[in-house]
């Protein structure tokens, strides 16, 4: 019998090296489509390619000690965050070179995934949208995995609800303070 994502993580989180490594084998096209969906949302600006960010997500995640996931939706999350700091890393770097480069739209309006765009006029950096999210992580764990999953991830408010094992309703109700904390946090658009 093959054993379970939550086996895998489980045997992972014990220091097992090759669980961790089938853990990674069994959740790679995953992994790869959260990949893609992170670079498509920093527009064309970003010449990282998907397979490096995944693979580079992997080794940061790998490298952790004392990182635990109970369940795939944590362990989905933190690949998220992880690939999130990439992201920002390697646009904080390439603007570096460009000495100020152009920064990228987010919207946080509506029940859908947010957008982000290219540079432009009114446009937020993606910097301040994941210190933001840093904040509400350190108030409120539960809510800054939500917006990982739902705006990060892909996963619909559905699929979260089913992951947590809770109502759609309490996931919606979640997902407005999430995002209510995020305008907050996130400077005026100019």
């Amino acid at each position: 019998m093959e054993p379970t994502i939550l086996d895998l993580i489980r045997v992972a989180d014990a220091g097992n090296a090759p669980a961790s490594e089938q853990l990674f084998a069994a959740l790679y096209g995953e992994l790869h489509r959260l990949a893609e969906r992170q670079l498509r949302r920093t527009g064309s600006d970003l010449s990282l390619g998907t397979t490096t960010l995944l693979h580079e997500a992997y080794l940061d995640i790998a490298g952790r000690e004392g990182v635990h996931f109970p369940d795939r939706a944590r362990f989905l999350g933190y690949a998220s965050r992880a690939m999130r700091t990439l992201v920002i890393d390697y646009a904080r770097r390439a603007r570096a070179k460009k000495r100020g480069g152009g920064s990228f739209e987010i919207t946080l309006v509506g029940d859908d995934s947010p957008a982000v765009s290219g540079s432009g006029e009114g446009s937020i950096e993606y910097e301040p949208l994941s210190d933001a999210l840093d904040a509400l992580g350190a108030a409120e764990p539960p809510l800054a995995q939500l917006v990982d999953l739902h705006f990060f991830c892909g996963f619909s408010l559905v699929e979260i609800a089913s992951m947590r094992g809770v109502s759609e309703r309490t996931v919606q109700r979640d997902w407005r303070k999430a995002r209510l904390f995020l305008h907050r946090h996130l400077p005026p658009a100019a």
